[in-house]
């Protein structure tokens, strides 16, 4: 294993090293910020449409349950079958898929077709694209990284995330409210070229199998036996769920904007968007990561973080605290996902990685709404308040017994990954 260089010690601001050595990683970089964005700008143009055509906001939550539960199912299933085929085919395949529904979304509102069972459907079927292509791309970056620059290829990644989250929507907003809702399904096939393009131009990335390994079928249940077998891969998903799912405030922003806060929607959108804004600088200031050994150690902390940012959250009445805390959330969120990720990538076999991929879209896809869920039955039967400070104070609980219970996660070197 290569060892970590100095220079990642002393480098504060983001590591663009990635970018300058692997021309593969850097097409693929910039073709799924471009269509990372472009998706972004969908997703609200396709809300909005359903909303101008129901007046419903039920009918625009529907979206929502509309691409969640595809990429449950077919997160799962497409890692799989990222370990049996040519993941480079497999991403052209799905990102042609994506691109043909931004087609379909925009010829239908050339046509001025108004059913909201085709904005459902395309919905649907975009999610299984992206619950199909996400897997196949990550699992290639180990491929095309040394492994001591994971950390900053995450950072990278987590970069890309958190601007499309950011601008995406307002980008979208934007171009609807100027030509329409075609202009923006327009922009977002136009971008969808470059991430077309990336993956075409990558040479073929088959799994790497190991002797003995069963190949051919797709076989989900082996990427979870595999996951149930490896404690420190299990607990980077166990201490995301602790995080997502136990101290997630997001669904309680609209009531808390006016009851703790004294604002409105535009209070709302602040909320929104101060974890992503943190989660940003998190990244722009992740030049050291590389030089982080205990990534296990760095995972713990930053859950911790997570959790007692978000506390601070549900005691503050100003709003600039408010955003404060859900800001340094945010920028822990990314310490979290960077090292989370690189052990995935670093401590997985090449031919699990697609199914260890496709369990993180699961994950990251319900570990949320489980979040939202929960926040808001706590919400309902004491208060909101009990609800976010409680959340937060059990997610550092959370942490507190991984840490316990898992020696073994703290001591992970990675210098000598093991999963």
């Amino acid at each position: 294993m290569p060892a970590i260089s100095t220079p990642h010690r002393s480098r504060l601001l983001l590591d663009l090293t990635p970018l300058r050595i692997s021309p593969h990683y850097r097409r693929l970089w910039c073709g799924n910020t471009a269509s990372w964005v472009g998706q972004q700008m969908t997703a609200l143009a396709v809300s909005l449409q359903v909303f101008d055509l129901t007046k419903s906001t039920f009918a625009v939550g529907l979206v929502g349950l509309c691409s969640l539960l595809p990429l449950v199912v077919f997160g799962l299933y497409g890692g799989a079958i990222a370990d049996v085929v040519d993941r480079r085919t497999l991403g052209l395949v799905s990102a042609c898929g994506a691109t043909a529904m931004s087609v379909v979304l925009a010829l239908a509102a050339l046509a001025d077709v108004r059913q909201v069972w085709l904005l459902y459907t395309v919905v649907a079927l975009q999610a299984v694209c992206f619950a199909v292509n996400s897997p196949a791309r990550s699992s290639m970056i180990p491929r095309l990284i040394p492994t001591e620059h994971l950390p900053a290829a995450n950072a990278l990644n987590s970069l890309t995330s958190n601007l499309g989250l950011m601008g995406g929507p307002t980008l979208g907003g934007l171009i609807v409210g100027w030509q329409g809702y075609q202009a923006a399904y327009l922009v977002d096939v136009a971008t969808f070229a470059a991430a077309l393009y990336a993956m075409w131009r990558l040479p073929s990335m088959r799994p790497e199998t190991a002797p003995g390994s069963r190949t051919g079928r797709p076989r989900v249940m082996e990427g979870l036996r595999f996951l149930a077998t490896r404690p420190n891969l299990r607990t980077t998903f166990l201490c995301d769920l602790a995080a997502m799912v136990l101290a997630q405030p997001r669904a309680l922003f609209p009531a808390v904007a006016g009851l703790w806060f004294g604002g409105d929607t535009e209070t709302v959108g602040m909320l929104v968007a101060a974890p992503a804004v943190g989660a940003v600088l998190g990244a722009l200031f992740s030049g050291r990561f590389g030089g982080v050994r205990r990534h296990g150690t760095a995972i713990l902390l930053a859950v911790g973080a997570w959790g007692l940012a978000v506390a601070a959250f549900g005691l503050s009445r100003e709003l600039w605290w408010g955003l404060f805390f859900l800001a340094l959330a945010g920028c822990a969120d990314t310490v979290s996902m960077v090292f989370r990720g690189t052990m995935l990538q670093a401590a997985a076999p090449d031919e699990m990685r697609g199914r260890l991929q496709g369990v993180f879209v699961v994950v990251v896809a319900g570990g949320p709404r489980l979040g939202d869920f929960l926040a808001g039955s706590v919400a309902d039967l004491a208060t909101p308040t009990a609800a976010v400070v409680g959340g937060g104070l059990a997610c550092v609980l959370a942490v507190a017994v991984l840490a316990l219970s898992r020696p073994g996660f703290l001591r992970y070197d990675a210098r000598n990954p093991q999963p």
